[in-house]
This record gives C-alpha cells, sequence and structure tokens, in this order.
C-alpha cells in the first residue's frame, strides 16, 4: 500500500511537472500544487475520456499532461483573479 502512494505521488509529481512545462509563464506553486495538479489532471483525464470513448478507455501520458496543464491553467487564473484589488 505504502509503494502505491509512493508511485502515485511520483507519477503526479512527474505529470504536474509537465503539465506546468506546457503553461506559458509562472505558476506560483509549489512541489505539494504540482503533485495534486498532476493526479488531478490524471483523474480529469481519465473521466472526460471514459466519458467521450466509453468504459474500456484508459488514460495516457499525453492526456493526464493536458489534464493537469488544465489544473494549472486553471489555478493560475484564479490566483490572479485574487491579487486584483
Amino acid at each position: 500500500m505504502i509503494s502505491f502512494i509512493i508511485s502515485l505521488a511520483f507519477s503526479g509529481l512527474i505529470i504536474g511537472a509537465l503539465g506546468r512545462l506546457a503553461i506559458p509563464g509562472r505558476q506560483p506553486m509549489g512541489c505539494i500544487g504540482t503533485i495534486l495538479a498532476g493526479l488531478a489532471g490524471s483523474f480529469i483525464a481519465g473521466i472526460v475520456g471514459r466519458l467521450i470513448f466509453g468504459s474500456s478507455y484508459v488514460p495516457g501520458i499525453i492526456a493526464s499532461i493536458l489534464g493537469a496543464a488544465l489544473v494549472v491553467w486553471v489555478v493560475g487564473k484564479t490566483r490572479d483573479r485574487r491579487s486584483l484589488p
């Protein structure tokens, strides 16, 4: 069980980092935020893929990175709104 959680965190970190690289500009997000963006991106890719392609769809690395990029973009936009007067 511990090795599964560690592998999820490691894959979330890699996918989240690649998702952050896909979005231009600076993203004020730490290591934990990057891991959460990667995990959320994989989750979003799985849900959207199953809705579009059916129950046999398994998200790949590209779909997970695109999902993580979407999460990073949304987080960046919500932080931009908070900083406005």
